[in-house]
């Protein structure tokens, strides 16, 4: 028995150890790749090559930092900051959408300007579905048969976000609003029936808010077929895929890139991914690929060892975001998904997202380590010597 405990301690302590080391690389992945997707771009308008990554690199110090100080603090100390974290970021997704308050980007208002610093509340949005859901679906754990008592207040919240995310509009950060709520929800043991219900009905509005709007049906249709409309909205798409196409087996080199001059568009953003694959070529994107099944199996683990049942399903909600995020935005990327707007996390360029998703990482390695610390309390303690103080 001891040798068992002494094991899920090892575990453990391997499962924090391992989602900080593959947050790591991925992030110096990012760092690498935005550096050369972007400079094209970054000597065209501001004279350096540096300029992106030299942002980006604040940011990451950030959200290193934000991530040590996450995974420090114990994650059920959280908790009773759920409900005042989904009252703020609705109050800052409304706040976006105030004229002259929200910052407009290509036609759509998702950041708030602070001095220099553009806030994206969308973001803060994931992580606090996260800590809601967990929340509700532990406390109501008894009363999930019932719809009613659990699977009504998730799917109210979610849409309340969702509605709010949409005026901006940014279909892309609501997908992954959806996923937050659906692996808290999967996790918690609410009946199957209720999830497929859920899953349907989900699907076919969203398929509806996608048809309705002309730019993202168009997106819907071309996404199929991009080299048809090589001339209209399948034109970005087409450059992605034949950016991974040249890369063949072992990638052009780095910064040897061709797509990255001026023809594909958010190179250095939403479509990093293809300059991976141009640059590093099938090994490249394996190795990130690679990287977040790593990070979808310790997020597993965690979620597993986690010391209570609010810790187990926070633990899903993040992984679900994190990794499920990073799916959609390869699949949109290799044409396998509509094009939706979604970074990939902690490897794309941009601030909030980065240090959103570093506080989340932060959050996911203590919970693994809370499980250690379990498993160390109960462990039973030697037996001492006759005579000896206790």
């Amino acid at each position: 028995m001891a040798a068992i405990r002494a094991a899920a301690r090892a575990s453990s302590s391997s499962t924090a150890t391992g989602i900080f080391l593959v947050v790591a690389a991925l992030n110096v992945v990012g760092l690498v790749m935005i550096l050369s997707a972007s400079s094209v771009l970054s000597i065209r308008g501001h004279g350096s090559a540096w300029y992106f990554v030299a942002k980006q690199s604040l940011w990451a110090t950030l959200g290193v930092v934000a991530l040590l100080a996450a995974s420090r603090v114990d994650h059920r100390r959280l908790r009773p900051l759920a409900l005042l974290a989904m009252g703020v970021t609705v109050f800052l997704l409304l706040l976006v959408l105030v004229p002259g308050i929200g910052t407009t980007v290509s036609g759509s208002t998702r950041w708030i300007s602070v001095g220099p610093l553009n806030l994206q509340p969308s973001e803060l949005g994931k992580l606090a579905l996260a800590l809601f859901c967990a929340d509700l679906l532990a406390r109501r754990e008894a009363r999930l048969g019932d719809w009613r008592a659990g699977l009504l207040a998730v799917g109210l919240a979610t849409l309340l976000l969702v509605a709010l995310v949409m005026k901006q509009p940014d279909m892309g950060t609501s997908v992954c609003i959806v996923l937050v709520a659906a692996g808290c929800t999967f996790v918690s043991g609410v009946p199957t029936r209720h999830l497929l219900t859920s899953a349907a009905a989900l699907a076919a509005l969203g398929g509806l808010a996608g048809w309705l709007e002309p730019y993202r049906r168009a997106r819907m249709l071309s996404f199929r077929h991009p080299f048809d409309q090589y001339d209209g909205d399948g034109y970005q798409l087409a450059q992605s895929l034949m950016g991974l196409g040249s890369g063949g087996v072992r990638g052009v080199g780095f910064g040897q890139s061709r797509v990255k001059w001026g023809f594909l568009p958010n190179a250095h953003t939403d479509f990093i991914f293809a300059v991976i694959g141009e640059e590093g070529g099938l090994a490249g994107t394996l190795f990130v690929v690679g990287l977040f099944v790593a990070l979808a199996w310790l997020g597993v683990r965690a979620a597993l060892r986690a010391p209570d049942r609010f810790g187990t399903l926070l633990a899903a909600g993040i992984t679900t975001w994190l990794v499920g995020q990073g799916l959609v935005n390869i699949c949109t990327v290799v044409g396998l998904a509509p094009v939706t707007g979604v970074p990939m996390p902690f490897v794309s360029f941009g601030g909030s997202a980065l240090v959103i998703s570093m506080v989340a990482a932060g959050v996911l390695v203590n919970i693994a380590r809370s499980g250690e610390r379990e498993d160390a309390a109960e462990s039973p303690v030697a037996p001492t010597a006759v005579g000896a103080r206790p």
